[in-house]
């Protein structure tokens, strides 16, 4: 058969790599068995674009595809024979006998790919724990396919996601789990401890059970960022456990934005101060600070609070800065006598 795996994913020869996973994420949700049940179209559809992707997201298997056509893959031609795909990529195997091939994902990569794709669509979140979903296929889905997916119990990291003719999947090796965790922004910039729920990977159905985790936010911890929980992750024959790797993922703040550890907020001042100058109390996330206001100053300009920013921790700690935007307060309602010196004012200056 002469495949052009470029046409399935639809993109140039020329896609680079986040063209095609691009194009690979937005095909594989839309053509997945679980959003289109009895569906054989699209089951086969499903199974095309993995396999195009599999492919052309290795430079090996792509320089294969690339001289030899898909002729290398489907046992008529030139054996590749086996070989590993980098993190994030595939493993190949092929036999000329009756052209069975596996396309098996490896590392996180692959993982942090499938939870944004099919995390939200079923019923997967963003949440201080595992009770998401569990995806799993068969021998149904021909060449290529889910072996398993877990993201509930027995939800464990370096996850294999598998498909063959009859052939069920095999879990890695890697016992490290994974989980993600929002926070809110004060609580990133500002360190904290939370806690979290979670199934114990070993339990299922009824003799689940739930664990309670001490997490320590490190202050200044940046949106996407893990922490890792040593020997918190899956157990292995030998009685040696995994970690447990927590994404956290930053709630937006009203009052504060960031950029690297310096922090942006805005804040008003009595008009007679802007005029005359004088001092202003300014919020920082440590507690307000006085600061000098020179005389005239204008609305939108900046001040700097020296050290007022981000503080992380460690062996290097370092200190950000706080911007402040002023905002000039024009009162609303004021008495006649006061109104009297501003009319005063404006024929001095008018």
């Amino acid at each position: 058969m002469n495949k052009d795996l470029y046409a399935v994913l639809g993109v140039e020869r020329t896609a680079d790599d986040k063209k095609l996973k691009s194009a690979y994420r937005k095909l594989a949700k839309k053509y997945h068995p679980d959003a289109n049940p009895g569906n054989k179209d699209a089951e086969q559809k499903f199974k095309d674009v993995g396999e195009a992707y599999a492919i052309l997201s290795d430079p090996e298997k792509r320089k294969l595809y690339d001289t030899y056509g898909y002729a290398a893959f489907d046992g008529s031609g030139p054996a590749p024979g086996s070989g590993a795909g980098g993190p994030g990529g595939y493993q190949y195997y092929s036999t000329n006998g009756n052209g069975y091939q596996s396309f098996h994902f490896s590392g996180q990569d692959a993982e942090d790919l499938f939870r944004s794709m099919f995390g939200d669509m079923f019923g997967g979140s963003r949440s201080s724990g595992f009770g998401g979903s569990r995806f799993s296929g068969g021998s149904g889905f021909g060449g290529f396919g889910f072996g398993d997916f877990d993201d509930g119990a027995g939800a464990y990291g370096g996850r294999t996601y598998s498909g063959g003719t009859g052939r069920r999947a095999s879990r890695q090796q890697s016992l490290d789990m994974t989980s993600s965790m929002t926070v809110s922004f004060r609580d990133a910039a500002l360190g904290a401890t939370k806690r979290i729920q979670l199934q114990d990977p070993a339990a299922t159905g009824s003799k689940a059970s739930l664990t309670t985790l001490e997490v320590k936010i490190p202050a200044g911890i940046e949106e996407g960022k893990k922490i890792r929980l040593r020997g918190r992750g899956m157990a292995g024959a030998d009685g040696k456990k995994g970690d447990l790797l927590i994404e956290i993922h930053i709630d937006p703040d009203s009052e504060y934005s960031r950029k690297g550890l310096d922090l942006y907020t805005s804040a008003q001042i009595p008009y007679a101060t802007a005029v005359l100058g004088g001092e202003a109390m300014l919020p920082t996330l440590h507690g307000q600070v006085s600061c000098k206001i020179p005389a005239g100053i204008q609305s939108g300009s900046k001040i700097r609070l020296k050290e007022k920013g981000i503080h992380t921790e460690g062996r290097s700690p370092k200190k950000g800065d706080e911007f402040v935007e002023i905002r000039i307060a024009v009162p609303r309602n004021i008495s006649p006598a006061a109104k009297k010196k501003l009319e005063e004012y404006a024929a001095l200056v008018n």
